[in-house]
């Protein structure tokens, strides 16, 4: 059905572009709302995230940055930053995308940028803009906003007055930014609001960054979608409206499971890069791309590396795709012809390949062996034993 694709070595280039931003909270103990489970080589600081992230880098090659949460891991907000820069330069690791929380003081309890109360509202947007200030201190472009607000009982909140006010505090927040900032909006159908999410899909999204300003774009997280949801056309959508800002990549079986990537069904990622890798080299900037994980029962830094070589792979077959002959078998409705390629890009094992692009580039050829054999995790495990301690959920 389809000829050898001549542009494999083109497609292994690719790889060196395609870094991933890894979220500190995936270093550290975690749980569910029932409980957290505590595991003897987790983070129990940022210096030990920073340190985790590095190690994953200097495995993989593709992470060179890691998102942070400010309350999680800047308690005293921009006060912190010092300390942030510091192992910076000492682990070559950057700082990514800067999350604020809103969903942690008590005063949230009924909404944040949404709530009633113009008291509280004032207090979630002067966090917001402290992260703002965060982002420039620490030369992070991105501010990464996913919002927890809704209620969980019709007529309980207006809906309305709720849009207005989200709309409010997004624009006030994109008049803080600078020239060269983003801020990303998170969207999420359910939960922890069971009846209605102020930012419940990817066109309230849209609308809500077009109306922030310029520089406000659309976060995809794949965990974020109802069963079976083609999020691939989602991603065609936003890439031809100019607003895909970037993804948190996961994987579920139900609902926000915060899985491994590609550990559930590898074929939406496959197809979800397929289309991304059809963006312009200037569209392409402009995607960030992040793993939102929380692994609870794998080891933090093992589970950490096995999503980036997931990721990697599942790039590299969808850059493998033989474009031109699709387009040819696309164009003449050649259904199965153009399946079948398709297809076979995805069954493809590009490990050989991946093999030696890690070998050109002084990688080892298994990350995930070379992690066991380094004795990295039993070190870490023999160290921070006795430190670990419930630190309150994510911390």
């Amino acid at each position: 059905m389809s000829e050898k694709n001549p542009n494999i070595e083109q497609s292994m280039n690719a790889l060196d572009a395609f870094q991933i931003e890894i979220p500190s909270w995936g270093f550290a103990n975690t749980g569910t709302r029932f409980g957290k489970f505590v595991q003897s080589g987790a983070a129990t600081s940022i210096a030990e995230k920073f340190a985790d992230a590095a190690e994953v880098h200097r495995l993989t090659g593709a992470t060179p940055s890691m998102a942070l949460h400010v309350l999680w891991d800047m308690p005293g907000g921009i006060a912190d930053a010092a300390r942030i820069e510091s192992l910076v330069r000492a682990t070559g690791i950057r700082a990514g995308s800067i999350n604020p929380n809103l969903f942690q003081d008590q005063r949230f309890k009924f909404g944040s940028l949404c709530h009633p109360s113009a008291e509280v509202r004032s207090v979630a947007v002067a966090h917001m803009i402290d992260s703002v200030r965060i982002a420039q201190r620490l030369g992070s472009r991105d501010i990464s906003l996913w919002l927890p607000d809704g209620s969980n009982y019709p007529g309980t909140q207006s809906i309305r007055n709720r849009i207005a006010w989200l709309q409010e505090a997004l624009s006030e927040t994109h008049a803080q930014m600078a020239a060269d900032q983003r801020l990303l909006v998170e969207y999420k159908p359910f939960e922890p609001a069971f009846y209605h999410t102020d930012i419940a899909d990817w066109g309230m999204a849209l609308l809500l960054a077009r109306g922030a300003g310029p520089r406000a774009r659309v976060l995809v997280d794949t965990g974020h979608h109802y069963a079976a949801q083609n999020i691939e056309q989602i991603v065609a959508w936003l890439l031809h409206a100019g607003m895909l800002g970037g993804f948190h990549f996961n994987d579920r079986r139900y609902a926000d499971d915060d899985l491994t990537l590609g550990s559930i069904d590898p074929y939406q990622v496959f197809r979800i890069f397929a289309e991304i890798q059809l963006a312009t080299p200037a569209e392409m900037a402009s995607i960030a791309f992040m793993v939102d994980q929380s692994h609870n029962l794998k080891p933090k830094v093992e589970a950490m590396v096995q999503t980036v070589v997931t990721a990697q792979e599942l790039w590299l077959k969808a850059a493998s795709i033989h474009r031109e002959q699709l387009a040819q078998f696309q164009q003449s409705c050649d259904l199965v012809a153009a399946e079948e390629l398709f297809r076979g890009a995805f069954f493809a094992d590009v490990r050989p390949q991946l093999h030696a692009w890690r070998e050109a580039r002084g990688l080892p050829a298994e990350p995930l062996h070379a992690l066991r054999a380094s004795g990295y995790l039993e070190r870490i495990a023999a160290e921070r034993a006795s430190r670990q301690m419930d630190r309150g959920s994510y911390a």
